[in-house]
């Protein structure tokens, strides 16, 4: 009998963590939950697998049956019990519920937001940035920052008008990329000022610059890409050093922004 018992509380306390876990990922498919809380969801098994191997603080996870369907998915859900993280078994359509996509893989994390700040940026003799200035899609962003990352670049500043940076298609996008390299968001005349205090130049990139190829980079530069349809800003525009554009063939007004930012990173690479 007093197994029984001992089965039945383990039950529940099982159900009981199964949806805590269940309700907060559905209420982080909010901006507002995931700022008021500092957390954010790691969907799909390549960017739970990446948020196991940066160290981020991981606060539970949800599994699906459909985890266990492949050797890949098997071996995170064991990875996932090696590093002690709490994972709540639930149904397919618990599990959609708090899904972001519509073919999910069966496994979401949930971990904290890292801590960063401009003052945790470490710039190098020889640097380069991105600033987002109101770039609204979640997966030209996150292609953004994986893009930074691929290209070098020490941090990605997101300023106000830009989708979150860890919006949870922001984050697949980016398959992790957001762990490793400095993403954070900021007031644009707060990133302008530290911008000017740690001689970084801004270049911005518009339609209109002069040709890319035929510019000079500093040492230390930060380069601000605009909204997909208004372009920079009337702000950083205004404060840009130089303005600086991709020439290309006749008939084709412009380019996916975050294809645009790589080769215009590429381009300016030290």
């Amino acid at each position: 009998m007093v197994g029984v018992v001992r089965n039945i509380e383990k039950g529940m306390v099982r159900r009981v963590a199964e949806v805590r876990l269940l309700t907060l990922a559905r209420d982080l498919k909010r901006r507002k939950a995931r700022e008021r809380q500092s957390l954010f969801v790691a969907e799909g098994v390549r960017a739970v697998e990446e948020l196991l191997h940066a160290g981020l603080t991981v606060r539970g996870a949800l599994a699906s049956p459909a985890l266990d369907r492949t050797p890949r998915g098997a071996a995170l859900r064991d990875a996932l019990g090696a590093h002690r993280i709490e994972v709540a078994a639930v149904s397919e359509t618990d599990f959609q519920s708090a899904a972001d996509t519509e073919s999910p893989q069966g496994v979401l994390a949930i971990a904290d937001v890292p801590a960063r700040t401009l003052d945790s940026v470490t710039l190098a003799a020889t640097s380069r940035l991105l600033v987002l200035d109101g770039i609204q899609d979640p997966g030209n962003v996150g292609t953004l920052v994986r893009t930074a990352a691929a290209l070098g670049a020490t941090a990605v500043i997101a300023l106000p008008g830009t989708a979150d940076l860890w919006n949870a298609k922001a984050v697949r996008s980016a398959v992790g990329a957001q762990f490793r390299i400095a993403s954070l968001h900021e007031s644009t005349p707060v990133v302008l000022s530290w911008l000017r205090a740690n001689g970084v130049a801004l270049w911005g990139a518009d339609a209109h610059g002069e040709p890319v190829h035929a510019a000079s980079p500093p040492a230390r530069l930060a380069i601000a890409v605009g909204n997909e349809g208004a372009g920079l800003s009337a702000d950083v525009r205004a404060a840009a050093d130089r303005l600086v554009a991709l020439p290309m063939a006749a008939g084709v007004e412009s380019l996916n922004v975050a294809v645009a930012a790589g080769i215009t990173l590429y381009a300016l690479r030290p």
